[in-house]
């Protein structure tokens, strides 16, 4: 049923775009009602509009709390217009029909990012336009909501088309995006609360987020994608795309695993090239284009049409180096102007500039079927004073350190993972295995096939524990003389043994890093 617009009540904490829909109300004799600030922007304008304590002949109060919390601007909006009951009760009161209704709220999200101020915050839940939008979205069978200055186009065009009214269609969609907004906003303000109250797994937990673009496709070319945003990411996620295609669901998946690993990588130039969410090439070093170089060694077929993060600046000696090898994208904390032009011939390459990104480390979630799970991101850093050598041999400093790079990019890798390591630079990585030893086998396969010179002496990383000596033996067959893993087996003596028997050197952390 397409309904007349007579009355609007507008009331909004954004005033953009404000011109264009006065000029289509006025054009169609639709009363405006307002208060505060968007009363007196109307007015500056040029347009008329009734303020909202004349209308309802009752002055705000509470520093503005209440204003349109009263029963002429709710009845106005809730009652059902082809309800006699509703109609008479309507008429004795005298109160008119509202038929339009566009809010958007207190910035909730931008106060909290300016200020730890907890009464400043409090004081930006907005109350009344959430109290509007609910009732009008309720309502939408008699009443259109509008909650996006976005969507002024689309009511204007309704407007037009209709002269002056608006369809049932529109007003349903309309009342699905404003429930939308109120769940968000909530579960923002939840969030706030959640997180000052150190409280991580509530009792009722709401995933929210905004719609910040929507994807070409998913993994697969049939199914379907968006990238949403949460927490108080009000516009992007601190990615600035320089050139290149659209970005793809699969390279997002690449890229946030790629700036994980990245984000370890804090002493020196690292680089990490990601393929299908794994790790196949990860390196650091004090010079970047040799940190490059050598993720690339690691494994160069893999790395065909990955992704590459980088914690430097690319200049003109690494563009040419990448602009060698096929590639979907390329991130990195800058690029020169040389490097731009050589990189931006590869017409398709993806150029991210990530030097305003910063990783929150946030809480994990699957989502199966209705039902998810939550836990906290694998944080924890290698604890050299918890870490034991329990070989008779014992580590150099630099062994130490080393071993600590090896185990941070295992914990990447998806389990069961094994990671070969040289000088600072992975050689060979298996990944994902149901059989630890057939993780170690791909990770010597890979490191022979590419890096045969850097196996021995090399060390090796295990996600979990050994469960027997049979992967170590293979691993120490091909080289290996250092080894850490968490231990925790009802065999830990028979591995100690062999890896005596072989005099390496091993290590446990007492912590596993599974990555299903």
């Amino acid at each position: 049923m397409n309904l007349k617009v007579k009355n609007a009540l507008i009331s909004v904490a954004n005033k953009e775009n404000l011109i264009s829909l006065l000029k289509a109300l006025k054009k169609f004799n639709i009363n405006i009602i307002s208060s505060g600030g968007t009363y007196n922007s109307i007015k500056k304008l040029g347009y008329q509009c009734t303020e909202l304590s004349k209308y309802t002949g009752f002055k705000e109060m509470l520093d503005g709390r209440v204003k349109t919390l009263h029963p002429k601007i709710h009845a106005g909006i809730l009652h059902d217009r082809q309800n006699k009951k509703h109609k008479n009760e309507m008429y004795k009161q005298n109160f008119p029909a509202i038929d339009l209704i566009i809010v958007n709220f207190y910035p909730f999200q931008k106060i909290v990012l300016n200020t730890k101020n907890p009464n400043q915050i409090i004081e930006n839940i907005d109350i009344g336009g959430p109290t509007l939008v609910r009732a009008a979205a309720k309502n939408f069978k008699n009443v259109t909501i509008v909650t996006n200055r976005n969507d002024y186009r689309s009511l204007i065009k309704e407007l037009e088309n209709l002269k002056g009214k608006t369809s049932l269609k529109f007003r349903e969609l309309m009342s699905s995006k404003a429930f939308g907004l109120t769940a968000y906003y909530d579960a923002m303000i939840a969030n706030w609360f959640n997180k000052k109250l150190k409280i991580e797994f509530p009792e009722r937990k709401t995933i929210f987020g905004r719609k910040l673009q929507k994807l070409r496709y998913g993994e697969n070319p049939h199914q379907q994608s968006s990238l949403y945003v949460n927490d108080y990411d009000d516009e992007q996620l601190g990615f600035n795309q320089v050139h290149g295609k659209e970005l793809s669901y699969n390279n997002y998946s690449d890229m946030f695993a790629s700036l994980e690993i990245l984000d370890t990588l804090k002493k020196n130039s690292g680089t990490v090239i990601i393929k299908h969410t794994n790790p196949c090439g990860v390196s650091e070093n004090k010079i970047p284009i040799i940190s490059f170089k050598n993720a690339y060694a690691s494994d160069p077929i893999s790395a065909f049409g990955g992704v590459i993060a980088c914690n430097y600046r690319i200049n003109k000696k690494i563009a040419n180096e990448i602009t060698k090898n096929f590639l979907e994208v390329i991130l990195a904390k800058g690029f020169d102007n040389e490097s731009l032009k050589i990189l931006k011939r590869k017409k398709n390459l993806r150029i991210i500039d990530i030097s305003n990104f910063k990783l929150k480390r946030l809480a994990s979630i699957k989502i199966f079927d209705g039902s998810f799970l939550i836990q906290n991101k694998d944080n924890i850093v290698l604890d050299r004073k918890k870490l034991k050598c329990v070989t008779k041999l014992k580590p150099t400093k630099k062994e130490l350190a080393e071993i600590k790079f090896a185990f941070n990019v295992c914990k990447y890798v998806k389990s069961n993972a094994i990671v070969l390591c040289n000088n600072f630079s992975t050689i060979g990585i298996g990944a994902g295995q149901p059989s630890r030893l057939d993780s170690c086998k791909i990770a010597i396969q890979k490191a022979k096939q590419f890096q045969s010179s850097k196996i021995k002496y090399s060390i090796a990383a295990s996600d979990a524990f050994f469960p027997f000596a049979d992967g170590m033996n293979a691993l120490i067959k091909a080289g290996v003389k250092t080894i850490i893993q968490p231990g925790g087996s009802i065999r830990d003596q028979e591995v100690i043994n062999a890896a005596n028997k072989a005099k390496i050197k091993m290590f446990f952390t007492g912590v596993r890093h599974f990555n299903h």
